[in-house]
């Protein structure tokens, strides 16, 4: 009787011990998964302009609301989303120009966005623009503020103190030679526009930075470029960086 009781124990506590390596196996197991659907949650995800969008050619952000985006498509205008990136509006669709180079907002007034139409690419299937945009309602209108023989803007910046005073770098006619290229400033708000970089008929200005310490310090980078059917000749003597001290007259390589 002593001995059967004994082997009864002794086999549930077996049977004990089993069950509890099974469930602790199956715990591992969800841990294991859990881990890696946490891992997976990290990857990137497209917030859009989704699907057929295109190239993105440039991104600002509001600097008093970071849920408020505008977004340049390379072949599709400009867009904006006031959820960070839930849902989209396009801004651009009324204007003539759909590719785009560059936008920014004036660091004055977070209304005030400025758009370089034509893409600034060096590729066949590259469209043109026609100009510099600006808007005073954050994108609602539009007006264009002249270089409209630029064909392909890069980059815009403005005075961090003085909206009035704006920078735009263009590359100009990727077919032709001519056109509008080089770094033009205006002093008036866009109304007029003055070149201080450039002199090649073939070379524009590809991108233009300001030095955050003094804004009367620039950058510029030239590039010397002609599309044909055949080849993409690229690259040349006009190419170079250049440097400014006072706000955009002609600096040095």
């Amino acid at each position: 009787m002593k001995k059967g009781l004994l082997i009864t124990l002794l086999f549930l506590f077996i049977s004990q011990l089993a069950f509890s390596q099974r469930n602790r196996g199956k715990a591992a197991d969800t841990d294991s998964k859990e881990d890696k659907l946490s891992l997976a949650g990290l990857k990137l995800r497209n917030v859009g302009p989704a699907f057929l969008s295109g190239r993105i050619a440039d991104i600002a952000l509001h600097p008093d609301d970071p849920s408020i985006w505008y977004v340049a498509v390379g072949s599709g205008g400009v867009w904006k989303t006031e959820n960070s990136g839930t849902t989209w509006t396009p801004l651009f669709d009324k204007e003539v120009s759909y590719s785009i180079g560059c936008l920014t907002i004036d660091p004055n007034n977070p209304s005030t966005i400025w758009v370089g139409t034509g893409e600034n690419v060096g590729g066949r299937h590259v469209a043109y623009g026609d100009g510099v945009y600006k808007s005073e309602d954050g994108g609602s209108s539009w007006k264009n503020m002249g270089l409209k023989a630029s064909e392909h803007i890069s980059e815009i910046i403005v005075h961090p103190e003085n909206p009035d005073v704006i920078w735009v770098a263009s590359q100009g006619p990727l077919w032709s030679k001519g056109g509008e290229r080089g770094l033009f400033k205006s002093t008036d708000g866009g109304e007029n526009w003055k070149k201080v970089l450039g002199g090649n008929e073939w070379t524009g200005v590809t991108d233009i930075m300001m030095d955050p310490r003094n804004p009367d310090r620039l950058y510029a980078a030239t590039w010397q470029r002609h599309r044909t059917v055949a080849a993409l000749m690229g690259g040349g003597p006009d190419s170079g960086l250049h440097r400014s001290e006072d706000g955009g007259r002609p600096g040095r390589s």
